[in-house]
This record gives structure tokens, C-alpha cells and sequence, in this order.
């Protein structure tokens, strides 16, 4: 494949050669890494990173900027990371510059980011927070002095990466709340469907609102004769809780990694091993899991058990002599969700009264941050990305969630890819665009989440763009597995199959190859963890859509009166909760005046109450029940088959149930068509008038032209 042409804003940053001894023609790799302090000089200091200001007047551990400096014999590039929760563009672009005078590598080649640890000097304002300015003064020159010394300390290394999951060490903490638990925001508006941190075990809690990336991804340089040079980590954890002041778990692996991989005192004339730890994707999770009892074994131990992974994958890395390198920087200007007329008169009123103090209480907060938006409605962003070898390397200004990570991964043109968030700048939250109407506090506009609802999009575009350029090749197309489940479905040969595995966008893709793609409606989250992974998919995951209010609808002409519907659903909300709980299947017009169509749900306080049922509308009236309760929070396999007047609905669950296999379905008789036998519309997750949605999660979903016989229902 020929090489595209690239842009222009990436020629300098890819093209112009670093200062060096070796030549491009050259097949070297050096590589250079060092530490410089960042502890404050003088306490008390302001700290940040929490709703409102505090302040410290000790270390507890030290706090560092770690940096890494790479050459190819062509290009050199520059990677610091410092122990700091948030840092703003003007103070990284003021330590390149420094940087840039001290070692020849250009600003547009340098990456400076921050490992997020709540625990460090406040370097950045934010809610109710302000700057430390002498602290802010202090960490440019630092940062400059590890990139200066890690650029002096090069020397001929070879160069490897690698990617292993540590599963169970991050979780999303992102919460869906039940409909009827919604949260009040800081303007007093009942926006909160999904918040974070909702407590253990919560039952208003209905389960996460995004899914997790437990990738631990590694880049790693010795020297030619294999004395470790450096390593430097990646991971979408967002901080573990330390105290003031700390880098958090940041520092303790680094420590217990390079004790691991470099013990005892370096061969004299040799520099100590530099491990870095930097943030990945991590703006919606953390170490808790909520689906469980709180366990919490603190941060040293975290860190350790968390190096010994990393040690153990490192050990298995293979190191080669020379990899190529290039790196592309880009500008992206956003708007910012600047507050209405309405609220900026609450703002200013309630400014007016909080005077010269600090603010309280997220009202007075929020005020503020309205303010601030107000006078700057625009933010311009540098993005960036780097290649080693067949690495690649994302850098992105803010706190990104996992699913933006994934997706990143997903369609680079690089494997592995891992971003690295909080770099050259913090512009707050990028909540994908759906995110935004489940409302919470990442949503809510601030210097801390304030930039347009189309940003996440926006980014991952532009983000994809570098990483094309640098790569030399396009994009790739997100992969869907097949595992022996789904290929039994498509072997029975469905009018469609949506296996509802997106990662964005409001198009569902149907698998069965006939082109008869759905439309996600309203409220949902993408990319969560679905029924039988090993069934389903030949990797570990396979994700579903969850239904916060929305629902899934399509139009298939030419359905008939013989026809079948099977698909998997995770009820979350409890069958006294509302009259009729959910509505999981609908084939109907929407709309129409008493609901005419077959309608498939779960009983609420109205009638059949936790279990099965089968509605023919208000005109005719027909229902058919089943017997069983539903579980709450389990996965159910369930196909409808309509043969003219003739009605069977099978049932089975992912664990042991007196559903499963069963060898009678779950409901049958007969019960006289709804709707027409041409109606093309069905909804799936809700009844076709939108009423009682499902509230929980629903995944391959297949639909066919003909009435399946009972051999063919789930469980046999």
C-alpha cells in the first residue's frame, strides 16, 4: 500500500530530523530516561482535584516527573510524565520550550502529561480549587530538567512493547440510576440518570453506564546489552485514594516495578532504571468494583500486585535493535457548553453573594464555573500522536473515558495503540455524545467538563487522522468475532441479526449479511459486558447495549405471520416498580392509537407481575402468561414464535434456573395477530409507543421469516 500524503500542519513535527550523531541513513536506536523531583520547597500548598480547595502541609511520598527521550538516528521525541493530578497547556507549552533550548528536540515532538493523582499541589485551577502559584512556577523548569537529562543520557538501545489485560483492577464507576432514583444537579435540575461512585452493591444502582479497559500496555528500552533503560506503562485507572501529599499508586509502581526488573544498585557508570507509569482512559473508572462488597487493600499493595503483572509480561517483551519514529501534532478549536441567559443570572446573583471567599457546595461551585465559561466560550486543543515501531501512542488533552480509548484501539492503524490522557493540556471531560443525556457530574458544564457535546466524536476523529499519518495507513475497521453462538444464529439463517457490539453512533449493523440495519432510540449506553462471552465472541468480551429509556427499533418488510424472534436481555428493575416492568419485544406501528401488534414482556404490579407475557393491544385484549419469575440481574435467552394464531415463547438463563433447557415452553396457546401480517416495525426494548421500556441490557438480537420449531429454542 503506497504511503498517503500528509497533512501539512504534520510535516514539521514528522519530517524535520533531531540533532544527533547518527545519520538518518543510520539503523540506531538510543534512548535516555530520567527523574527530577517536584515535591513542593515550601508548605502549606493548595491542593486540588476534589469539589472543594484543601491544603497540605507535608509530603508523604515523593513527587516526580519521569521522562523518557527516543532516537531512531532521524527523529527524537520526548515523553514526561509528572505527578500531578491536571496541568494547563500554557505550563506544559512553557517546560517544552524550556526543554527545546536545552536539547534541540522540537516543542511538536514532545509530550509532557499528568498521572492524575488527587493527592499532589494544585498546578491548575478547577471547581472550587484555585492555582498554587509558586508551585505552578516551580514545575516547569522541573519537567524541562528530566527531559534535558533523559536527552543527555542517551544511549544505543533496543526497543520493544507489549499489552497484557489485568483483569479485575479496574472497573467503570459510572453508575446507571433507576428512572424513578434520578439525582438532583448542582442547578437544581433533576438531570442525574447516571452518576459516579453510586456505593457497593447500591440496589438504586442498575449497573455500570460504559464498560472498563483492563489493558496494561508497555513500552520498554534496554541497552544493547540489555541492562533495562526504562519502562514506561500504561493504564486506565483513574487514581487509588493516598495521602496528601502523594503520586498515588502512580509512584508505588514505579517504585516496586523497577525493584522488580532492575534490583540492587546499577553497574557503576549507568544510570538507575526509570519505570513510568501514565494515565490511560480512566475518566469513568476506578478500582471499585460496586457489583460487589467493598474490599480495599490500599495503594501500595494495588501497586504491587499490579508491577507483578507488569514485571511478568515485561520479562516476555522481545527487544529489537531499531524501530522507526514519528510523531504528529494537531490544533483543534471547541466551543464550550456556555450557560443560557437564565443561568447566568443565577450565576452572577449568586456570585455577587459568595464575594471574595472560596466556594461551598456545588451550587456555589457551579455558579462560578458558569462564569468562567462565559468569558471564554472557546478552547483550543493539541492533540497528538506517536509511533514506535508498530506502536502507537495517543495523546489527548482530557479526561477520556474507557469506551473513547476502545474505540481508539479499536480502528487504529497501529497495534497495540494506548492513549495517554491529561497530555500537553486539561480540558476536563469528553463524555461521548450519549453520555451526555444520562447527565452526572462528568456532564456538568465546568472547566472541568465544559467542552461541547460533539467533542468526544471530534477528537477521536482528529486523533485517528495523526495516528494515520504517522502510521503511513488508514484506519482499521472495529472487528466483529463470531463465536460457536453467534454462528449457530447465523446458521439458522435470520432476515437479520444485530449483535448490538457498537461503539458509537446511532446505527445498529446487522450480521446476517441482508443489510437491514436498526436504529438505537433515545437513551443508551454502548459497549457493555453481554451474555456468554465465550459463546459469543473468539475474544473475551462481548459487549451489548444498555437501555436507559431507550430502545432499539428496526423495519423489516415482508415479516408475515409466521415468524420468530430470539434475543438475550438483563432486567435491572424490580417487577413492584411499576406497573408493567418491561416490554422486550413490540412489532407494531408507532404510536398507533391502543397499541395493536404482538407485544412480548415482563409483568409488573398491573398483572402477571415478574413474569413472561404476550399482548395483542387494547382492542383485542388477549394475553398469554408464563409461570416463571425473571431474575433480576441475570441473563435470559428468550425466543417468541408466532405461527398464524399460534403463540410460544421459550426461556432459558445463563446460569442454572428452572428455565433453563426447559423442554416445554415457557408460555403457548393461541392468541389472534395484533397488527396486520405486512406490519414492518418492530421495537426491541420497549413497547412501540415507547411505554415501559426495558431498564437493563439486551444483545443479540435476531429476527426470522418463519416460524422456528421447538428443537431449534434456546435451551434444547
Amino acid at each position: 500500500m503506497s504511503r498517503p500524503a500528509l497533512p501539512s500542519c504534520l510535516l514539521p513535527a514528522l519530517l524535520a530530523a533531531a540533532p544527533g550523531p547518527a545519520g538518518a541513513g543510520e539503523k540506531t536506536f538510543r534512548a535516555g530516561a530520567a527523574v527530577a523531583d517536584v515535591s513542593p520547597e515550601r508548605f502549606p500548598v493548595i491542593v486540588n482535584a476534589m469539589f472543594e480547595e484543601r491544603s497540605a502541609d507535608r509530603a508523604a511520598d515523593p513527587l516526580g516527573v519521569r521522562s523518557l527521550v527516543l532516537d531512531d538516528g532521524a527523529a527524537r521525541v520526548a515523553i514526561a510524565v509528572v505527578d500531578t493530578c491536571m496541568m494547563g497547556r500554557d505550563l506544559c507549552d512553557e517546560a517544552k520550550e524550556l526543554a527545546a533550548k536545552e536539547t534541540g528536540i522540537p516543542t511538536d515532538r514532545m509530550l509532557v502529561s499528568a498521572t492524575h493523582t488527587h493527592s499532589a499541589p494544585s498546578a491548575m485551577a478547577c471547581l472550587g480549587s484555585r492555582m498554587d502559584p509558586e508551585y505552578r512556577r516551580l514545575l516547569p523548569p522541573r519537567i524541562a530538567r528530566a527531559i534535558g537529562e533523559a536527552a543527555a543520557a542517551l544511549e544505543p538501545a533496543r526497543v520493544g512493547w507489549t499489552a497484557v489485560r489485568a483483569p479485575g483492577f479496574t472497573h467503570n464507576r459510572r453508575w446507571i440510576l433507576r428512572p424513578d432514583r434520578m439525582g438532583t444537579d448542582p442547578f437544581g435540575e433533576r438531570t442525574v440518570r447516571a452518576n459516579m461512585h453510586p456505593g457497593h452493591e447500591n440496589p438504586d444502582a442498575m449497573g455500570p453506564s460504559g464498560p472498563a479497559d483492563d489493558e496494561l500496555a508497555m513500552l520498554s528500552v534496554v541497552s544493547s546489552e540489555g541492562r533495562p533503560i526504562a519502562l514506561l506503562a500504561n493504564f486506565s485507572m483513574h487514581y487509588y485514594g493516598s495521602p496528601l501529599l502523594s503520586s498515588d499508586y502512580f509512584g508505588r509502581f514505579c517504585g516496586h516495578l523497577a525493584r522488580l526488573a532492575a534490583p540492587g544498585e546499577p553497574p557503576a557508570g549507568t544510570r538507575p532504571f526509570v519505570d513510568i507509569m501514565s494515565q490511560g482512559t480512566s475518566g469513568d473508572l476506578m478500582w471499585m468494583d460496586y457489583s460487589r462488597p467493598r474490599k480495599e487493600i490500599g495503594y501500595d499493595a494495588y501497586a504491587l500486585e499490579l508491577a507483578r503483572i507488569a514485571h511478568e509480561a515485561w520479562r516476555k517483551v522481545e527487544h529489537r535493535p531499531w524501530a522507526e519514529l514519528a510523531m504528529g501534532e494537531a490544533k483543534l478549536s471547541l466551543r464550550r457548553r456556555t450557560p443560557g441567559e437564565r443561568r447566568l443570572v443565577w450565576a452572577r446573583e449568586l456570585a455577587a453573594k459568595i464575594g471574595e471567599r472560596l466556594p461551598r457546595g456545588l451550587p456555589e461551585i457551579y455558579a462560578l464555573e458558569q462564569l468562567y465559561l462565559h468569558d471564554e466560550p472557546r478552547r483550543e486543543l493539541k492533540l497528538q500522536a506517536l509511533r514506535v515501531g508498530d506502536l502507537g501512542i495517543a495523546a489527548i488533552p482530557c479526561e477520556v473515558f474507557a469506551i473513547t480509548g476502545l474505540k481508539l484501539k479499536a480502528m487504529s492503524p497501529l497495534a497495540p495503540t494506548f492513549t495517554i490522557e491529561l497530555s500537553n493540556g486539561g480540558e476536563g471531560y469528553i463524555p461521548p455524545p450519549e453520555q451526555h443525556r444520562l447527565g452526572g457530574y462528568t456532564t456538568w458544564p465546568a472547566r472541568t467538563a465544559g467542552l461541547e457535546v460533539d467533542a468526544e466524536p471530534k477528537i477521536v476523529e482528529e486523533v485517528l487522522r495523526l495516528l494515520e499519518a504517522v502510521a503511513g495507513k488508514p484506519r482499521r475497521e472495529p472487528r466483529e468475532d463470531l463465536g460457536p453462538l453467534a454462528k449457530a444464529v447465523l446458521e439458522r439463517k435470520p432476515l437479520a441479526f444485530w449483535r448490538l457490539g457498537e461503539l458509537g453512533g446511532a446505527a445498529a449493523r446487522d450480521a446476517s449479511g441482508n443489510g437491514r440495519g436498526a436504529v438505537y432510540d433515545r437513551d443508551f449506553a454502548y459497549y457493555l459486558d453481554g451474555p456468554d462471552p465465550a459463546g459469543f465472541s473468539a475474544s473475551h468480551r462481548n459487549p451489548c447495549v444498555h437501555l436507559a429509556g431507550g430502545r432499539l427499533k428496526a423495519h423489516l418488510p415482508g415479516l408475515g405471520d409466521a415468524y420468530a424472534v430470539e434475543l438475550w436481555f438483563w432486567n435491572a428493575l424490580p417487577a413492584d416498580a411499576r406497573p408493567v416492568t418491561a416490554y422486550l419485544l413490540s412489532r407494531g406501528k408507532d404510536g398507533a392509537a391502543g397499541t395493536p401488534g404482538d407485544h412480548l414482556g415482563i409483568g409488573g404490579t398491573a398483572s402477571s407481575q415478574g413474569r413472561l407475557f404476550v399482548y395483542n393491544g387494547d382492542a383485542l385484549g388477549g394475553t398469554l402468561a408464563g409461570k416463571t419469575p425473571i431474575a433480576l440481574r441475570t441473563w435470559h435467552r428468550v425466543l417468541i414464535v408466532r405461527d398464524g394464531r399460534k403463540v410460544s415463547v421459550w426461556a432459558s438463563s445463563s446460569v442454572a434456573q428452572t428455565l433453563d433447557g426447559a423442554a416445554e415452553p415457557e408460555l403457548a396457546g393461541e392468541l389472534e395477530p395484533g397488527c396486520p401480517a405486512d406490519e414492518p416495525h418492530l421495537s426491541f426494548g420497549a413497547r412501540s409507543d415507547g411505554f415501559a421500556p426495558l431498564e437493563g441490557k439486551i444483545d443479540e438480537v435476531a429476527v426470522y421469516g418463519r416460524a422456528l420449531t421447538a428443537e431449534e429454542a434456546p435451551g434444547r
